[in-house]
């Protein structure tokens, strides 16, 4: 029976969200979104999460081109044009920026403090200032963040699984945010004590990261040099274990994180929580839900390393 009514109301409750989706906009009115990205739009990586953004827009009764516009805009990897195609989309007046991570959010911040913006992905957003509270952010800025200094642990955990005879390792980081350092250090050590073995924070700077020093240092901004490190990873036959699946889809052997795909689904769920009226100061900043385990069996053997079958079992993707 409650099978019967679900389905009898579903229609009904379909025809409610594409109602509520065009409440709040003046008669006539179809919404503009900003999209705001880091990447390039050949990018591979960068079409997969748009599409996922897409989908989440048409999961909540919007269809781009109908009642939805987005205004895609892309720095093709170069920093120094985030400022003025922030301010592009302003001028567009856009209602809601959609910011591909925390570093576009904050030129986006910088561009306006009245347009709401969501970010799809970020790091430490209270560490960088963006918001004042995950609870309660404050500001213009809301979204989601992968920052999970607590998976530092499983990591090194699923790491020295793999290589168990290995008791040195090492943690290679961004050295531009304090409180994500912090946290990643902190937990690293704790873990790295309860498996007896060592653990070392290896910083890089942007720009100009010193990638060759960081390697000479573990014996060996990080995403923008992933090919880079991933060279010197296998140059260099160091198991190594990444924060993302697109790290292992690229070459890495084995990853550990938010799925980033989905984050950008959920970020979908944002803009319609505005476009109804919600304020982005108080709407609070979501973790992942969604955790995966990737490992690349081509690195692993390319690099002489046997993966236990505790370990790929585990596995929710194993690229062979």
């Amino acid at each position: 029976m409650n099978q019967k009514i679900g389905f009898l109301l579903l229609p009904a409750l379909m025809l409610t969200f594409l109602h509520s989706a065009s409440a709040q906009q003046q008669p006539g009115k179809v919404p503009r979104i900003g999209f705001l990205a880091i990447s390039s739009a050949s990018n591979s990586e960068t079409a997969l999460r748009h599409e996922a953004f897409r989908q989440g827009l048409r999961e909540l009764g919007y269809v781009e081109g109908k009642n939805i516009n987005v205004e895609y805009r892309y720095a093709d990897g170069k920093l120094e044009r985030l400022p003025e195609i922030a301010e592009e989309l302003v001028r567009l007046k856009v209602d809601i920026l959609v910011a591909s991570n925390a570093t576009a959010a904050r030129a986006g911040k910088k561009s306006t403090a009245t347009i709401p913006i969501i970010m799809a992905v970020s790091g430490d957003p209270t560490g960088g200032g963006l918001v004042a509270s995950l609870a309660r952010p404050g500001s213009n800025v809301t979204g989601l963040y992968q920052y999970s200094p607590e998976l530092v642990g499983k990591r090194l955990e699923l790491l020295k699984e793999v290589v168990p005879k290995v008791t040195r390792f090492v943690f290679l980081n961004s050295a531009d945010g304090t409180a994500a350092r912090s946290g990643f250090e902190d937990q690293g050590k704790a873990a790295a004590k309860a498996l007896a073995v060592q653990f070392q924070l290896v910083e890089v700077k942007a720009p100009s990261p010193d990638l060759q020093g960081a390697f000479r240092v573990m014996a060996p901004l990080i995403t923008f040099h992933r090919k880079r490190i991933l060279e010197l990873v296998e140059q260099n036959r160091i198991p190594a274990i990444h924060p993302d699946q697109e790290w292992a889809n690229t070459g890495g052997l084995m990853s550990y994180g938010a799925n980033l795909v989905d984050l950008y689904r959920r970020a979908a769920v944002y803009v319609d929580k505005i476009l109804k009226g919600a304020k982005p100061a108080e709407l609070p900043v979501e973790q992942p839900t969604k955790f995966e385990l990737v490992i690349n069996l081509k690195t692993a053997k390319q690099i002489g390393l046997t993966i236990p079958q505790s370990v790929l079992y585990q596995a929710d993707k194993v690229i062979k």
